[in-house]
Formats: structure tokens, sequence, C-alpha cells
């Protein structure tokens, strides 16, 4: 199979070359094999590209803009479709080849086959066992006693669930009644604390004032020692003085 792309070398639209050149320039990244085709030098080319483009694909005006891409006589597309496939992985698929290994568009295949292989045979095996895939209700397999037995083993499932149920609701309420009795005991171990801090501080304020109390009366004491001796000097120069006098006066 054989990429043909018509292009025209000698085309004085810039967007047109800007295109043609996208589309070789990709087709050369991926190695894929293609052969170009001028349109403007050719009115072979021109015609051929002409009248195989789909009369759904051609503009208003009915006269194809190249790039047109084929693979031999069947048609790809032009450049905004090429463009579209590019940016979704599917340039391969455009071009109507077979991806090659170890390419994202080669991965997405096989993960569609898979997706498509699983689904199918799914759908096979509900078709070739219907019986499997219906359940049958178990009073219609096992017969009303059947159903009596799963009613009873429910309601002492339901009495068991119960008799535990309040089970855990008196542990919630011991382990409730623990916590306020701890933190009960805490506050009155707080309350001891400060009392005894408060008894302390007394404490020390009471001796405080009392060694002021020493304090002062020591001051006191040393006060009337001092005017005492003070005194007992005056009353010694009086005396001598007295003598002195009377020694002078004889």
């Amino acid at each position: 199979m054989v990429i043909k792309v018509f292009l025209a070398s000698s085309s004085g639209s810039t967007a047109i070359k800007k295109k043609q050149q996208d589309v070789v320039g990709f087709l050369e990244a991926l190695k894929v094999d293609y052969t170009q085709l001028d349109i403007a030098c050719n009115e072979e080319n021109r015609m051929w590209m002409r009248q195989n483009v789909p009369e759904e694909k051609k503009p208003a005006n009915g006269i194809p803009l190249p790039p047109q891409i084929f693979n031999e006589n069947g048609y790809c597309g032009d450049y905004e479709t090429f463009f579209d496939a590019k940016e979704d992985n599917m340039v391969y698929a455009f071009l109507g080849l077979p991806p090659p290994p170890g390419s994202k568009e080669a991965e997405q295949a096989d993960e569609a086959h898979v997706v498509e292989n699983g689904t199918h045979a799914e759908e096979t095996n509900a078709e070739e066992n219907p019986d499997d895939s219906i359940e049958v209700p178990v009073e219609e397999r096992n017969g009303d006693a059947h159903g009596e037995e799963v009613l009873a083993a429910d309601e002492e499932e339901e009495g068991e669930g119960g008799e535990e149920e309040e089970e855990e609701v008196a542990e919630g309420e011991t382990a409730d009644d623990e916590a306020t009795e701890g933190e009960t005991a805490g506050d009155e171990a707080l309350a001891e604390e400060d009392q005894a801090v408060e008894e302390t501080d007394e404490a020390q304020a009471e001796e405080e004032e009392e060694q002021e109390e020493e304090d002062l009366q020591s001051e006191e004491e040393e006060e009337l020692r001092q005017l005492e001796e003070q005194d007992e000097q005056g009353s010694e120069e009086e005396e001598e003085a007295e003598v002195q006098e009377e020694e002078e006066t004889e």
C-alpha cells in the first residue's frame, strides 16, 4: 500500500505551504513510506485528486485544496482530519496502516481489543448458560420450610445482637461513671493542693510578721540602751564637774 500526498509545489498561499510541510514532516518522523504528487505542474495529478475526493468532503466551490491524502485509491482525508488524528494518536488508523508494535496507537488498539473480547465473552457466556445468570429465590428452591428456618435464624441473631448491644451500652455507662469519678477525684486533689498552698502562704506571712516585730523590738531595745548609756555618761560628767568645782572653791 502506497500513501499518496497531493501537494502544490508552487502555491502562493502561506497557509497551504505550512499545512503541506506539517503533513510531510510528520510522516517522515513516523517513517511512513509515502509519495508526493504535485498538482501544480501535473494536470493529470490535479484532475485525479479532484475526481477521487468524495463529494461530501469537498468545499462549497467543489474544488478541494491540497494537501489531500490517499492510501492507494482510498481517500484518507485533508489536513484538518489528519491533524485531528494526530492529536488523538490515531494517524495509522487514519492512513489505513497497522500501527507498529510498541507505539501508543498499538497499545490503545490492544486495550480496545481486550475490552471487546471481554464483552463478547460475557455475552457468549450469558447466552450459553442462561440458567446460571438467573437467581432462583430461596423459597422456590427449598420450599417454605427453608424460609421458616431462615426467619428463625434471623430472630436468634437479632436476639443475640440485642443482648450484645445492651452489654456494650452497660460497659459504656460504667466507663463513663469511672471517668466521672476520676475527674471528681482529680478536682478534689486540686482543691486540697490549693488549700495547702494557701495555708503555707499564711504561715509564711505570720512568720514574716513575727520577724518584723522582733526586729522592731530589737531596734527599740538598742535605742533604749544607747539612751541609758548616754544618761549614765552625762551623770558621771556632771559629778566630775561638781567635784572639780568644790576642789577649786577650797
